[in-house]
């Protein structure tokens, strides 16, 4: 059951939609039907402040405190206290930092921050505290870090994150993955974005044809876009049909979820999630143990129950249904297999 607002996605573009989102945490409880006490002590003026689209409060159960939806977006008092272990650059960004922009942590594959923007602000983010006011602003400040990637020939991939790169216009988006697709030796370009998840309008007539001059033309480069689904009722049928419309113009999709309590640290959750994700032609890459960044201390779960929650999907679920439980230590050449 959704909350009580009334939104029809037709009659909006996708940037009403994010002008339109929810940043007041009064705002969110009231549409939900919830009032304060009824919830862990909040952070009503967070310094990572609230941004959640209605598209995805829709989805949520009003009076349902609880709720799994709700508990990713909603700031609370306790993500101010410090925990040992847990950093401000958990997953070592800042050392991999080649040029503006430019991640290279892993030997054949580059990372470019796209933006700082993103369509939600989920309270686990692990860059919720990276300096993108040093990332490039326009293609024409792209220049040095596409020369990074001409000058590493090694590098056959190069990723859009962010932040999230939908949050660019299509103009900009296409204009950089072009740029990247020029490069001989670069063949794939990977796309991660929860967009579709948040604001599947974003996915409209024009994103489309551009995407398939790339994933499809003469000379094509392959396009893989990974979204970010943790629970099955983050899938509804907008995402379903944008996630068609993304495949028949030649997009991979994958998943990648990240293990948190509270959420989804439970064996039914992960099963629906695998599940629903397999029937939206979603393929479940990876679940990730929680990086460990400042202010998400109280969404991690024991390692051993996520290799636990593994183990029984592989009993109930086809091999390709069931993701690959992993976690990121920085300075790591590759994302560290735990089962």
């Amino acid at each position: 059951m959704g909350s009580n607002t009334t939104l029809d996605p037709k009659a909006w573009t996708w940037q009403a939609s994010l002008r339109d989102a929810i940043r007041s945490v009064d705002e969110l409880l009231e549409l939900l039907g919830l009032s304060a006490d009824q919830l862990p002590q909040l952070d009503r003026s967070p310094d990572f402040p609230l941004l959640v689209p209605r598209e995805y409060v829709q989805r949520m159960e009003r009076f349902h405190p609880k709720d799994p939806l709700l508990l990713q977006v909603l700031p609370l008092a306790v993500e101010n206290q410090w925990t040992p272990g847990f950093h401000i650059d958990a997953v070592g960004d800042h050392a991999s930092t080649q040029e503006p922009g430019v991640l290279h942590k892993y030997q054949s594959r580059a990372l470019l921050i796209a933006t700082g923007l993103c369509a939600v602000h989920c309270r686990y983010c692990f860059r919720r505290h990276y300096p993108y006011q040093e990332t490039p602003k326009s293609l024409a400040q792209w220049d040095e870090s596409i020369q990074y990637i001409i000058d590493h020939p090694q590098i056959d991939e190069v990723i859009l994150s962010g932040g999230d790169p939908l949050s660019l216009g299509n103009a900009k988006l296409f204009g950089l993955i072009q740029r990247v697709t020029n490069i001989d030796h670069v063949t794939r370009v990977r796309i991660h974005t929860r967009f579709p998840v948040m604001i599947p309008s974003r996915i409209d007539r024009e994103f489309i044809e551009l995407l398939e001059k790339t994933s499809l033309a003469q000379n094509p480069k392959s396009v893989w876009m990974v979204l970010h689904v943790n629970h099955a009722n983050e899938i509804d049928p907008a995402l379903r049909e944008a996630c068609g419309k993304l495949r028949r113009a030649g997009a991979v999709l994958l998943n990648q979820a990240v293990l948190l309590r509270g959420v989804n640290d439970h064996f039914e959750a992960q099963r629906d999630l695998c599940k629903k994700l397999t029937d939206a032609g979603i393929i479940p890459y990876y679940l990730h143990q929680l990086d460990r960044v400042t202010g998400t201390a109280h969404f991690e779960c024991d390692q051993h129950q996520g290799e636990m929650l593994i183990a029984r999907l592989r009993d109930e679920l086809s091999g390709y249904a069931v993701p690959r439980f992993v976690k990121e230590i920085a300075g790591q050449k590759s994302k560290t297999l735990i089962l």
